[in-house]
């Protein structure tokens, strides 16, 4: 199994993601990667839940495009809002748990050095 495939699952849906992006507008398919960009680095999900991510994403520019919708309409004027609002969509609460998990031991093993 590729790398893709691990990380996000199906090539061909893939593939079909990045065609629709370059379908886009090309001020939506800028926007489209800075926030592809944000997902990737701060999404912790992994093959279909981030396929499922970016999928949305893609919906979501689309019918902007078609709607004639500016960028901002789309995400506000707090663009980092909009995006950590949307990441928290497809984040698994019992990845957080995990995390915050290893770092109160980490940090109680800290303590009782």
């Amino acid at each position: 199994m590729g790398i893709i495939s691990k990380v996000l699952g199906d090539k061909k849906q893939w593939k079909e993601y990045k065609s629709r992006k370059n379908r886009l507008p090309a001020n939506y398919k800028k926007a489209v990667d800075a926030l592809e960009l944000h997902i990737f680095t701060f999404c912790p999900e992994t093959g279909d839940e981030l396929m499922r991510a970016l999928n949305d994403l893609i919906n979501l520019f689309e019918q902007s495009a078609e709607d004639k919708k500016s960028i901002r309409e789309i995400v506000g004027e707090n663009p980092a809002d909009f995006a950590e609002t949307f990441t928290s969509n497809y984040t698994n609460d019992a990845w957080r748990g995990r995390e915050a998990q290893k770092l109160y031991e980490a940090l109680d093993a800290a303590a009782k050095m």
